[in-house]
């Protein structure tokens, strides 16, 4: 859809993926668009430079001082204020919009909007449903926040009336607190699972659950809301719902659910029942327990949409031939960037990088990293450097989570300094704790933080304990030092 009231657009923020995906499915509308950030990296500058996106390295009001009338400012939820181009935006009251407010209302619009949330598997099941509504003959469009395997960009406009959006549940901008994706009006609605997490934005798992809760408000009588059947938080959301409620999972009472589930270090192959009918085998490239609920997930959201999509635009829609594409849609997907993604071989050990940083996502990471390599010692490295992996909150949690690994490296935490020493993560008790669950454990002095390049110091212990045929499992939502780079 070509939105018809905005004629320019300036992004505060440029350079991150979510703001510069977006730019750029803009600029592809017609759309002139410009912006700024503190500095832009490749592959991202490249990818502006190509598109002829004018930006600036660095933050100055003249950059947006003589901006074309009829701009509009997009401000991305890492700007705060003090920034000056915003505070020149505030002083001459400029029209500004958060990215999750200008994507719901010009990339989805009235195409029927197919949303993706929960704590854990957003991007890789709104990479796969898009691919499997491509596969199907759809021309979906999509907002995904990672770099999906399938695509160049991670955003795209809609060419035949289905948009696809990785639902973040993290807030809009500086002024506007509310959870991105209630922005997104979803005609199908995915809750994945809820936890704890973003600690920085959410006092208690109570405080998400209300956000989830108005989520789920949204998703209109006509809709469908698909919730994971394992989650009793996530059934108690739908309870209340006004909508059409369908459950996936592998549970007995799932209207979706995966039956006969066989794991090989190739993939997985599981059936899939709807309403207790046989539909058809499948098999995936992916691994893992919560794989195969992303994967259910997805292909009741494809389908449901396109169910929904044909109502609406009375188009013809086959079941069977729907099936036929989406085994087609597995065969061919790619997972996205960073998730279980094999970078590399080093010293005889295959090197994998996953942006796997909560506790749960930890231990599903590690399973399927066992499914897949069944033969090697799996060897985690991990990083503490989100705004909850940093503090107590999960002190428990992440002495249980790592059970998948035979060892485990411990980077030094990500700016303590945010928090009181009784409220940061104690990695001395976490080695303790796993060697108590005869895990060998290993950790980095918190000093070599301050160093840029501190990634080499993991490499050096890695050399030390690294034998031929090892796995080490990279686990990170940030940089890790540079040491990818590095082990590759």
């Amino acid at each position: 859809m070509m939105p018809n009231n905005i004629k320019r657009i300036y992004f505060i923020g440029i350079g991150g993926a979510a703001m510069g995906n977006v730019a750029l499915a803009l600029a592809a509308l017609g759309i002139e668009v410009s912006g700024s950030d503190q500095a832009v990296y490749p592959p991202m500058s490249n990818i502006l430079q190509k598109s002829d996106i004018i930006y600036y390295e660095g933050y100055d009001e003249k950059n947006i001082k003589n901006l074309p009338a009829e701009t509009t400012i997009v401000v991305g939820n890492a700007i705060s204020r003090g920034n000056v181009e915003l505070e020149y935006a505030l002083d001459n009251r400029l029209p500004m919009i958060s990215m999750a407010e200008l994507a719901g209302r010009y990339l989805i619009g009235n195409n029927t909007s197919v949303v993706i949330s929960g704590t854990h598997g957003k991007t890789s099941v709104s990479s796969l449903t898009a691919w499997l509504l491509e596969t199907c003959g759809e021309r979906p469009g999509y907002f995904i926040g990672g770099v999906p395997g399938n695509y160049s960009s991670g955003c795209r406009a809609s060419e035949n009336g289905i948009f696809v959006s990785e639902g973040d549940e993290y807030d809009s901008a500086f002024f506007d607190k509310r959870s991105k994706f209630l922005h997104y009006r979803p005609d199908i609605a995915v809750i994945n699972n809820i936890e704890f997490d973003h600690a920085d934005i959410f006092d208690s798992l109570d405080d998400i659950i209300k956000s989830f809760k108005l989520f789920a408000r949204l998703v209109p009588k006509s809709g469908v809301l698909l919730i994971n059947a394992a989650s009793k938080i996530c059934r108690e959301i739908a309870a209340k719902s006004l909508t059409n409620v369908q459950t996936f999972g592998i549970e007995p009472d799932a209207v979706w659910r995966a039956i006969d589930i066989e794991y090989a270090a190739e993939g997985t192959t599981f059936t899939l029942m709807k309403s207790a009918q046989e539909t058809a085998r499948f098999t995936t490239p992916l691994f893992g327990e919560m794989n195969v609920r992303n994967s259910v997930a997805a292909i009741a959201a494809a389908i449901s949409a396109m169910e929904t999509d044909a109502a609406f635009r009375n188009r013809i829609f086959s079941l069977d031939s729907a099936v036929n594409n989406i085994q087609k849609g597995f065969t061919s997907f790619k997972l996205p960037k960073r998730r279980l993604e094999i970078i590399g071989e080093w010293r005889g050990a295959i090197i994998v990088d996953d942006f796997a940083h909560h506790p749960t996502a930890i231990a599903e990471t590690l399973v399927a990293a066992k499914q897949k390599f069944p033969s090697r010692r799996i060897i985690a490295c991990f990083e503490p450097r989100s705004n909850t992996t940093t503090r107590a909150v999960f002190q428990n949690e992440l002495a249980e989570c790592f059970s998948g690994a035979s060892v485990v490296v411990f980077a030094p935490l990500n700016r303590p300094e945010r928090y009181a020493e009784a409220d940061r993560l104690d990695i001395n008790r976490l080695k303790k704790d796993l060697e108590n669950r005869s895990i060998t454990a290993y950790s980095l002095p918190q000093s070599i933080a301050e160093r840029p390049d501190w990634g080499g110091e993991i490499a050096r212990l890695l050399q030390e304990i690294i034998r031929p045929n090892d796995a080490v499992v990279l686990l990170s939502n940030g940089n890790f030092g540079g040491v990818r780079s590095i082990l590759r």
